[in-house]
């Protein structure tokens, strides 16, 4: 975990979201930008104050539970059920759908009053290129959250004209009530914004704790898959995978000990007494992200109260080192789980995905980009061109890195096959990092995969019980609606114009 303590900044200047209107940040009280940055320092402690808006914990608990990751765990006392997660209950008062939208503007409004801010300073000869730096990666900021708004709100990606969100690169005034702009606007000013980043952050910059020209090409490459823009994904990944190798077995481990780099492309930091120190929650996010399945530790006495999901333990070969690091050593594993009458308590599977660091159990640095993802993105553009043998190659490079052995190439028929089999290792390689819900959504139509839920774990405390679930099936239909998130209450309660631009099915 990088020591330097980035989250020094008091956010009072930068709390930037009304109770009514996510979006507004002119309110009464505030320091104007103008105020608040004088200086480039100024802007230095202004940059870390909008890194610290940045947090993917609601994603990556709200994944887990709604897909097929997790199942109800032995000290479960409500998580996940009385919210509705498990059972499916998504409307536009859910947490979820607040904290995604609520979370992303903050950064938003913070990144985009510290770039308005600039323009007003004139920095020293000396200062130039910290300067560049810091806008650069403001810039970076702004894009990121938009890519995450754009990933949950929107219907299609791929549809130029479908509803995105609400674009704002600009200090909104209490009187703007927005509505919501179209996916190509969006992708637009995310491209500008990273365009612009490109060329004020220095070349050469690339902190994996810090938004740099590697996470501007990584950012790139994901938006490209998801906008099914191959040509592009493909190269931009390659131009990272040529840069950073998979992690071996041991650096595989390590990784998730935070005391090995060598895959990470950007993760967020965190770290003991920063605004992220603490117990979090799956709905509303933050905290420490082992926090969203355990109580106070990852063994079998750190009161877990969800556990990894059956389907997804038994899709790991047992050689996989991605198995071994996800699952603690005290879990209890019953190969007979299915007959045992008292399974639930004879067959826990205690998650280790995030064990601690510094001396604090279950806080661990939150990976973003890793060089796995770009392989397996170049695997997507493969199959996507009709290279099919070259899908597998990508995909055999990655099990061969995590099984440290030799692995049989996989043989496609056609490019659905591809797709559901690059599925299939997406949902190893990043279980619990809150990539499974936007990857069925875009992949599973395509890959002819939906929602996994071993039967038994599904029907523990009702968890079955959704109209969107096949007959007799513990699957949610990929088509449903429920993969776009509700335009919050939150938002519609201050901004009548958006009232009326709600998300099909809500």
């Amino acid at each position: 975990m990088n020591k330097l303590k980035i989250y020094i900044l008091s956010l009072t200047l930068l709390t930037v979201i009304s109770c009514d209107d996510a979006i507004d940040i002119e309110q009464p009280g505030r320091f104007n930008a103008d105020i608040a940055y004088q200086t480039v320092d100024d802007l230095s402690l202004g940059v870390l104050g909008a890194y610290n808006e940045l947090d993917i914990t609601n994603l990556i608990g709200f994944s887990a539970t709604f897909t097929d990751e997790i199942s109800i765990g032995v000290n479960n006392g409500g998580q996940g059920i009385s919210d509705g997660r498990i059972n499916y209950i998504l409307d536009s008062t859910s947490g979820v759908a607040s904290s995604v939208w609520v979370n992303q503007y903050d950064a938003i409004n913070a990144s985009t009053r510290l770039i308005e801010a600039a323009k007003l300073i004139t920095p020293r000869p000396n200062e130039q290129g910290f300067y560049n730096l810091i806008v650069g990666q403001a810039y970076c900021i702004r894009a990121w959250a938009h890519f995450v708004l754009f990933s949950y709100y929107t219907t299609d990606y791929t549809d130029d004209n479908a509803l995105c969100v609400i674009k704002v690169d600009f200090v909104p005034s209490v009187d703007d009530a927005l509505g919501r702009n179209t996916n190509k606007e969006i992708v637009d000013l995310i491209i500008s914004d990273l365009n612009t980043a490109e060329s004020l952050i220095f070349p050469g910059f690339n902190d994996p704790n810090f938004m740099g020209q590697d996470f501007i090409i990584a950012l790139r490459a994901r938006l490209a898959a998801y906008r099914e823009d191959y040509a592009t994904a493909g190269q931009l990944a390659k131009s990272l995978t040529d840069k950073y190798p998979l992690a071996d077995r041991t650096q595989y481990v390590n990784m998730y000990e935070d005391t090995d780099e060598t895959e990470v492309i950007f993760q967020l930091d965190r770290t003991i007494n920063d605004d992220y120190d603490g117990q979090g929650t799956g709905a509303g996010g933050g905290g420490w992200a082992g926090s969203l399945f355990a109580f106070t530790g990852p063994s079998l006495t750190g009161g877990p109260f969800f556990e990894m999901g059956r389907a997804l333990y038994n899709a790991f070969n047992p050689s996989d080192i991605r198995r071994e690091r996800a699952i603690h050593p005290t879990s209890l594993i019953d190969p007979n789980y299915q007959s045992n009458p008292n399974y639930e308590n004879q067959d826990v599977l205690v998650i280790n995905k995030y064990p601690g660091s510094d001396g604090q159990p279950l806080m661990n640095d939150l990976k973003v980009f890793r060089a796995s993802e770009m392989v397996l993105i170049e695997a997507e553009a493969a199959a996507a061109q009709g290279d099919l043998a070259g899908a597998a190659a990508f995909i055999k490079e990655l099990r061969d890195a995590r099984l440290g052995q030799d692995t049989p190439a996989e043989t496609f028929a056609n490019a659905t096959e591809a797709f559901g089999t690059i599925l299939d290792e997406r949902r190893l390689e990043f279980c619990f990092e809150g990539h499974r819900y936007p990857d069925l959504k875009r992949l599973g139509v395509r890959g002819a995969r939906d929602i996994d839920r071993d039967l038994l774990d599904c029907q523990r405390y009702g968890a079955c019980s959704d109209s969107d679930f096949y007959p007799t099936s513990s699957r949610i239909n990929e088509n449903s609606y429920k993969f776009t998130l509700p335009i919050p209450l939150v938002e519609q309660n201050g901004n009548a114009t958006i009232r009326d631009q709600q998300n099909p099915g809500y």
